[in-house]
């Protein structure tokens, strides 16, 4: 298995089993610290909600590459198999462009962000980066979705 195909099935779910993991521990030892040992740390809360931020945004992209957001599919009820793929093309078609807006005032953001965060003191554009970065990753699984849409109407199934 090649390392691009690997990384292509895995690369959300890794950041994300990473990133809550880091939340869950960072989360308990603040909790220990405070009710255990009567201190508490100053960072903790910070890095929890900033590993929160990029889980929802890389969440989505993994939500889009395994086809587990909710739609209503009532209208596609109504057509044959021809309408239910332009239907699903203009649906994706609709959050693509939706998504390559984001990205791009994103990006704006991202480059207009001067200050770092308060307890951490790490650049805060490493925060504002995570639409966009989660943005790109939903925008590329769209457009592999539609490709196997597209390949599947192809063929006939």
């Amino acid at each position: 298995m090649s390392l691009l195909k690997w990384l292509d099935e895995n690369v959300e779910g890794i950041l994300l089993i990473l990133l809550s993991i880091l939340t869950v521990v960072v989360v308990f030892i603040q909790v220990f610290m405070r009710y255990v040992l009567g201190s508490s740390l100053v960072w903790s809360e910070e890095l929890a909600r900033y590993a929160f931020i990029w889980m929802i945004y890389i969440g989505v992209s993994y939500g889009v590459k395994r086809q587990a957001h909710i739609s209503v599919d009532a209208v596609a009820m109504l057509f044959k198999r021809k309408g239910k793929f332009l239907l699903a093309m203009c649906a994706n078609l609709a959050f693509l462009a939706f998504a390559v807006i984001l990205i791009y005032f994103s990006f704006e953001v991202v480059i207009q962000v001067t200050r770092t965060s308060p307890a951490l003191n790490i650049p805060m554009q490493w925060v504002y980066a995570a639409p966009m970065v989660g943005l790109l990753l939903t925008a590329i699984r769209i457009i592999q979705r539609m490709k196997i849409q597209f390949d599947l109407f192809r063929s006939g199934e």
